[in-house]
């Protein structure tokens, strides 16, 4: 019967450290779910803050893209109009050039017509004194002649 009784009491008091352990584990698993419903928020928090950061990158990388494309596109439109006014600037070095060279042409032929009229001029100088001495000569001549013509009669 003490036999009996000393299990009966070790069963009771064993029945006791299971009902005392029963409410520890059942105070630890609230502290855990608690914990676990605490990381799922967390997480999902995370998330969301995760997939906002995300969007940002995101926006702020297609921003500064759309701006480097629109500084190639401008650069693009500033070199192409460098080369159409360096052409431009070539045509009229060019025309510049052409129009020197006529100037140039232009100066040559006056100056040739300026060396034939100086040559015209005297020669008609020339021919105007040949003709002025014969002519002198001959009036000479003719006032000797006509001085002789009545002295012969």
């Amino acid at each position: 019967k003490e036999e009996f009784q000393a299990v009966e009491k070790k069963l009771v008091e064993e029945k006791a450290a299971h009902a005392k352990t029963k409410v520890l584990l059942a105070k630890e698993e609230e502290k855990l779910q608690f914990a676990l419903g605490e990381v799922e928020v967390l997480s999902k928090q995370l998330e969301k803050e995760k997939l906002a950061f995300e969007k940002a990158v995101k926006s702020k990388v297609l921003q500064e893209s759309s701006k480097k494309d629109q500084l190639i596109t401008k650069c693009n439109e500033i070199e192409s109009h460098i080369i159409k006014q360096e052409d431009i600037l070539n045509g009229k070095e060019n025309e510049i050039k052409e129009l020197q060279q006529v100037i140039s042409q232009q100066k040559q032929i006056f100056r040739n017509h300026m060396s034939d009229f100086r040559i015209q001029k005297q020669q008609e100088s020339y021919m105007a004194q040949v003709l002025d001495q014969k002519h002198k000569k001959a009036s000479g001549t003719r006032q000797a002649r006509s001085h002789q013509h009545p002295r012969e009669k």
